[in-house]
C-alpha cells in the first residue's frame, strides 16, 4: 500500500483540514453567541469552501468518505487506496 501521492493530494487534504477546523471553531463559538451575524456568514461561507474542497479532491483522487457519503467512479473505486487517513 505504499502508494505515492502527488504533492496536490497533500495540499488538497491540508486545505480541507483547515476549512473544517474553522468550522468546528464556528460552530463552537455560534452555540454561545447565535446572533452574531458575521460569523454565521463566515460559517456559511466556510461550509461552501469545504464542500467545494472535497468535491475537487474527489473528481481528483478518489472519494473521501465510505458507506454513501461520496459516490464512485466507474469502476467502482471505493476501495482504491490510500484512504486519506492512510497517508
Amino acid at each position: 500500500m505504499s502508494k505515492t501521492m502527488p504533492p496536490e493530494y497533500y495540499q488538497l487534504l491540508e486545505e480541507i483540514q483547515e476549512v473544517d477546523f474553522v468550522l468546528v471553531e464556528l460552530n463552537l463559538y455560534l452555540d454561545t453567541h447565535n446572533h452574531d451575524y458575521d460569523a454565521i456568514e463566515q460559517f456559511n461561507l466556510n461550509v461552501q469552501k469545504s464542500k467545494q474542497l472535497k468535491i475537487a479532491f474527489e473528481k481528483k483522487f478518489g472519494p473521501l468518505m465510505n458507506f454513501g457519503r461520496s459516490y464512485s467512479n466507474y469502476p467502482w473505486d471505493l476501495d482504491d487506496t490510500p484512504w486519506p487517513w492512510q497517508v
